[in-house]
């Protein structure tokens, strides 16, 4: 099913299909890209956040890499699972977490879970992290905090404007690819973990005009 729609892809960039061009595909580019648009005159919903339009440049540039965009998937509405997804914005590496539930705590034990993988090179790997102002990302404080170093910071967190997605645009299109197999109205509980690990392993080996044709995998350091 992976292999299928990236051979699909091709085909259509050669121009093999008929009446059928990128413009009907689901997540390809027009090759117009949006900038960067600080928002002015909107509170954030999250006051004790800090906004986005505090981030240094080098998240701006995306010439380094280990800065990060969360996200969270929800399920069939009266189904509690949801994905936590983050998505590197240099490399567009993909991270996906199946979570019990759309909750502070469910976000927090994926952020503590990575620390606990990355142990001391965590705080390079994820840098900062970006994300909504949804209710499951409020707890800035406890997601900043190393578990391993009392009293220090892990990361930096930064929450973008309301009705703003673009602003996490790495974010938004990455979840295009997972609708694809994933839909709107479906119970995430169906879904297996090796199921959530094989879409990862599809997203970052997708082959991607933005990086050259290369593949997420191939660009992450």
């Amino acid at each position: 099913m992976y292999k299928n729609a990236v051979q699909h892809d091709n085909m259509i960039d050669r121009g093999d299909f008929l009446n059928i061009t990128n413009e009907d595909l689901p997540v390809k580019k027009d090759g117009k890209t949006r900038g960067y648009k600080k928002v002015r005159g909107v509170a954030l919903k999250n006051t004790k956040g800090t906004s986005i339009e505090e981030r240094p440049p080098e998240v701006e540039t995306r010439q380094e890499q280990g800065h990060w965009e969360m996200d969270s998937v929800v399920g069939k509405r009266g189904t509690k699972e949801a994905l936590v997804v983050m998505t590197e914005r240099a490399s567009r590496k993909e991270l996906i977490f199946k979570v019990a539930s759309k909750t502070q705590e469910s976000v927090l034990s994926v952020i503590d879970s990575l620390e606990q993988t990355y142990k001391e090179g965590f705080s390079e790997a994820f840098k900062t992290i970006t994300m909504d102002n949804g209710s499951e990302f409020l707890d800035m404080h406890s997601l900043e905090r190393s578990i391993l170093k009392l009293g220090t910071q892990r990361t930096k967190c930064y929450y973008a404007h309301p009705f703003s997605s673009w602003e996490r645009g790495s974010n938004e299109n990455a979840n295009k690819l997972i609708r694809r197999f994933v839909p709107k109205g479906s119970d995430i509980s169906t879904f297996t973990d090796e199921d959530i690990k094989t879409l990862e392993d599809w997203i970052n080996n997708y082959p991607r005009k933005i990086l050259g044709y290369r593949t997420a995998n191939q660009v992450a350091t």
